[in-house]
């Protein structure tokens, strides 16, 4: 069977162990790759060497989750920083460096996003409120301890592949953040805000085929066509764009 008439695997990165905890995803992130076309292989942290990992798939998902941790973009230890798990961040930023260099389609969400961020030099704010003031646009803390997300809109650049996938410029969006970019490195481009407070919501990889981080979780919306496309538009890329030894 030809690459390009089978289902491509998707490999998506999971939750770490903290606490004794065992590995684990939201199904979301699985019965969207699903629906797109996809068929979803969960990548748990602690694999010894990440490269290997990805040489039988077709694209990479860096899923959300806790925070990372500061030192890998010399940051520092912001009291709301949480659940922050060095062996999935190692994991996770070695992942992203192999598939950026091989130009396999990568799609970053929430803190997948920060992990292309930070290793290709970039920076994080490690709490939106130290910076914009408040953070209830991007996550309801009702209670301390209690997170729970919550809507609003994101504007798109439209000459951007993001624009292209949603066909539109404007997107209602359900994200579950404290945390947002800084400092975008030079590879990347930023082509998604948030109207109300500017802050950084989605970003494109200027040189790789097809590499894009958003802040928000689109699979927490699936039934919405619009984000749904998204998914489709990567797991599209994955079946038709060959993994490449050249870096971008």
């Amino acid at each position: 069977m030809s690459r390009k008439s089978r289902k491509p695997l998707i490999g998506i990165t999971t939750y770490g162990r903290l606490a004794a905890l065992p590995f684990s995803l939201p199904s979301e992130y699985i019965n969207a790759v699903r629906a797109a076309g996809g068929i979803p292989i969960l990548l748990p942290p602690g694999e010894i060497d990440p490269a290997l990992v990805l040489d039988s798939l077709d694209g990479l998902i860096l899923s959300g989750g806790g925070d990372i941790d500061p030192v890998c973009y010399n940051g520092f230890a912001d009291p709301t920083i949480y659940s922050v798990d060095r062996e999935r961040d190692a994991f996770e930023l070695q992942l992203a460096k192999f598939a950026l260099e091989r130009h396999l389609p990568i799609f970053g969400i929430c803190r997948g996003l920060q992990i292309l961020i930070v290793i290709c030099g970039g920076t994080l704010i490690p709490h939106i409120p130290n910076v914009y003031g408040t953070s209830t646009l991007h996550r309801l803390e009702p209670e301390p301890g209690r997170r729970l997300p919550t809507e609003h809109l994101v504007r798109i650049d439209v000459e951007s592949r993001l624009a292209k996938c949603v066909q539109n410029s404007r997107i209602s969006v359900v994200s579950w953040h404290h945390q947002a970019v800084d400092k975008v490195p030079s590879s990347w481009r930023i082509v998604g805000h948030a109207p109300d407070d500017g802050v950084i919501e989605a970003v494109e990889h200027k040189h790789h085929p097809w590499a894009i981080g958003v802040q928000w979780h689109p699979e927490l919306s699936i039934s919405d066509p619009s984000h749904q496309k998204i998914f489709q538009a990567f797991v599209q890329a994955a079946r038709s764009l060959p993994p490449k030894t050249a870096c971008g």
